[in-house]
């Protein structure tokens, strides 16, 4: 037992510093490429840190336990010998975690958009106006829960090897975080080419932000094109309007 509760103790403590190194990382980036966007949001981003790291608990504690069950008793179908299975097997198994997680989280949101759940929960997520780079964990306890349990039940059904769960966890982190710091980091070549319209970016999430509908994929807008939820991409105009006008009142930055 002391085992089980030292590795989910560990596992919060890690999930806690990724977010504060990553977020971190967005928000100086803001703060270096759009002086003065967060100006006069301080009390907001304080909440959404404290929201955070009540989440990085949340996500913590279910990941160390599949960590200790994992290295103790071979519990999940994680794989560290990169000749367990064929070198082809890596991309698809990244697609494949990548494809499920998007799916769960777009039922999981647009179920969270109903007026009861997101009354309970998911008004604190949308609380953030305009969500900012602290914003991507910043969830109530309800809706943590739903976004903790998913990675976790997939590694004891589809192998993986533990760099390409890594790169997953990677590539979850930087989409949430990216997708909240109000512009986009991505080129407009892709953002409005071929790919983009089938990739998530911060400017397709922003029109959910904006419209509080619509829009609830994470990765991919495939669920939202079959679906009929998917409404375009909003545009980050009044937010740079906002910056150009606080960076010439304190050019200090």
């Amino acid at each position: 037992m002391d085992a089980i509760i030292f590795s989910a103790l560990a596992m919060t403590l890690i999930v806690g510093v990724r977010y504060l190194i990553s977020s971190g990382g967005f928000a100086l980036a803001t703060r270096l490429k759009h002086p003065g966007l967060y100006r006069g949001l301080e009390p907001q981003m304080r909440r959404e840190i404290g929201w955070s790291l009540a989440s990085a608990a949340i996500y913590g504690v279910p990941a160390g336990i599949v960590a200790w069950g994992w290295q103790t008793h071979a519990w999940t179908r994680i794989y560290t010998d990169p000749g367990a299975f064929p070198l082809w097997y890596m991309p698809v198994s990244l697609l494949a975690y990548l494809l499920l997680h998007d799916t769960w989280f777009y039922w999981t949101h647009r179920w969270m958009h109903r007026p009861r759940p997101f009354r309970i929960a998911h008004a604190v997520h949308h609380a953030s106006r305009p969500p900012t780079a602290w914003a991507a964990m910043s969830f109530h306890p309800v809706e943590a829960l739903t976004g903790a349990i998913v990675i976790p039940a997939l590694v004891f059904l589809i192998p993986i090897h533990v760099g390409v769960l890594g790169l997953v966890l990677t590539i979850m982190t930087v989409m949430g975080v990216g997708n909240h710091m109000g512009w986009e980091m991505f080129p407009r070549a892709l953002v409005h080419g071929p790919a983009g319209r089938w990739l998530i970016t911060a400017t397709h999430h922003e029109q959910h932000h904006a419209a509080y509908r619509g829009n609830y994929g994470l990765y991919f807008r495939f669920w939202d094109k079959l679906c009929g939820t998917d409404i375009g991409l909003g545009s980050f105009a009044a937010a740079h309007r906002r910056s150009e006008r606080a960076a010439a009142a304190w050019p200090d930055g």
